[in-house]
């Protein structure tokens, strides 16, 4: 075979991969956003409770997740969280006034109800999320850190305030436009109010100190839409 023959064959093949990479490109299609809830458990941490396992009720969340590029995301979630406690486990309770300072009779104290919050979050991967390795080396597996700002209402004493959302969780893309995850949050809040007793010791503290906080720990679904093009928007 001459010389001519092996470079039109070259060609070719040059040609065919080419044409075979484009096809894969086109395919590779990414996503704006994402749409799903979450389902789980959550508690308070308050003036009765002193543990994330004390007086655990049911926690969801709706959530719309707005994709940045594969290592960030923003997720604005509206979640409510039951929350209960008692005093029955605490050996001495007792309760201060302004008045009479420090009383004499036990407090026997229990309540039941929920929080409701609504928070923006930002989300860092650790690993390029995606459902497609190629030339950005997705992985389908990614653990994540998660930060952010929230508003909170607790109908136990009709309390309002804000919460620092604070999370760890992991991402696994178990479908092309299918997305479950764990994720773990502690909200912190400057409230004292979220189980109906504020300074109920009569100790007074700034900041989030000795205030309220709920944790949710939840399993997520989430679908994928708004497609962008993948030849016009390379992260």
């Amino acid at each position: 075979m001459d010389l001519k023959r092996y470079m039109k064959r070259l060609i070719a093949a040059v040609c065919a991969l080419t044409a075979w990479t484009a096809a894969v490109a086109q395919d590779d299609v990414t996503y704006r956003m994402e749409v799903g809830g979450g389902l789980g458990v959550g508690s308070l941490l308050c003036d009765v409770n002193h543990k994330v396992t004390s007086g655990l009720g049911v926690a969801g969340s709706g959530f719309v997740r707005f994709i940045i590029n594969p290592y960030m995301a923003v997720k604005t979630s509206l979640g409510y969280t039951k929350v209960k406690g008692n005093t029955n486990g605490e050996v001495n309770f007792y309760p201060s006034t302004a008045t009479e300072g420090v009383t004499a009779d036990r407090l026997n104290y229990n309540f039941s109800g929920g929080v409701t919050d609504l928070t923006a979050v930002y989300e860092l991967h650790f690993l390029p999320y995606g459902y497609t390795g190629g030339y950005r080396g997705l992985k389908r597996l990614t653990p994540y850190f998660a930060l952010g700002f929230g508003l909170t209402y607790g109908d136990v004493d009709k309390a309002v305030t804000v919460n620092l959302p604070i999370g760890i969780g992991v991402k696994w893309k178990m479908a092309e436009r299918l997305n479950l995850g764990l994720e773990w949050t502690m909200h912190l809040t400057p409230s004292d109010r979220l189980d109906g007793l504020e300074t109920p010791r009569g100790i007074k503290t700034a900041g989030f100190r000795n205030k309220d906080h709920f944790a949710t720990t939840l399993v997520t679904l989430s679908y994928d839409i708004s497609p962008k093009c993948p030849n016009c928007n390379r992260d």
